[in-house]
């Protein structure tokens, strides 16, 4: 099988990034944002999915945290998809409930082609370390659209907020690495249209 992994970058006014992503690793990564707390649900999103990530990003952080953030996502999202080629013969469809203590988290993924984000999760805190919480909605609209990907997560059972935004991370990964994944009794695009 071809390996799967991808590079990308960005460079803007607000956020210089590289990335690295291959699909087929085995959690291993080294992520620098800037942003402790992000750093942290990146690990656990690279770790839980087995997905070797390395993440560099300088970013405006003197103004706030919103352009690194959504920058990675974009980063992350356009990643991942390069490192899907053409998506012959993977699973497309991927699904994961993560209980994280009090917390249950819910996500599903269909590589289809077609971004859309649907998203439910009440936090009641606006920032955990130096992250903003909307802006972990922020980031997976960012991943969502670069990817192509139709993305639900949602908590089903709320409490801690760091176990909330953890489990939706892990959530992510573990779900990513099942719609992923090769099904050797499909050959090409796994579609009725004959692509995705």
């Amino acid at each position: 099988m071809q390996q799967r992994k991808a590079e990308c970058g960005r460079s803007t006014k607000e956020t210089n990034i590289t990335l690295s992503i291959n699909l087929d690793g085995s959690g291993k990564n080294l992520i620098d944002t800037g942003i402790p707390f992000f750093d942290h649900m990146l690990d656990g999103f690279a770790r839980h999915g087995l997905f070797d990530l390395e993440v560099k990003v300088i970013g405006d952080l003197d103004v706030d945290c919103h352009h690194t953030v959504e920058d990675t996502g974009i980063v992350l999202g356009q990643a991942i998809l390069k490192a899907l080629g053409g998506k012959a013969g993977i699973r497309r469809y991927g699904h994961f409930l993560l209980p994280m203590d009090e917390v249950l988290a819910l996500c599903a993924i269909d590589l289809s082609g077609r971004p859309y984000l649907k998203y439910d999760a009440p936090f009641t805190v606006e920032r955990l370390g130096g992250l903003d919480v909307e802006m972990v909605r922020e980031f997976f609209y960012a991943v969502s659209y670069s990817a192509q990907m139709n993305l639900h997560l949602k908590i089903l059972d709320g409490g801690n907020n760091h176990h909330m935004a953890e489990a939706l991370f892990k959530a992510f990964g573990k779900t990513l690495d099942m719609a992923t994944m090769v099904e050797p009794r499909i050959k090409d695009v796994w579609s009725t249209k004959g692509t995705l």
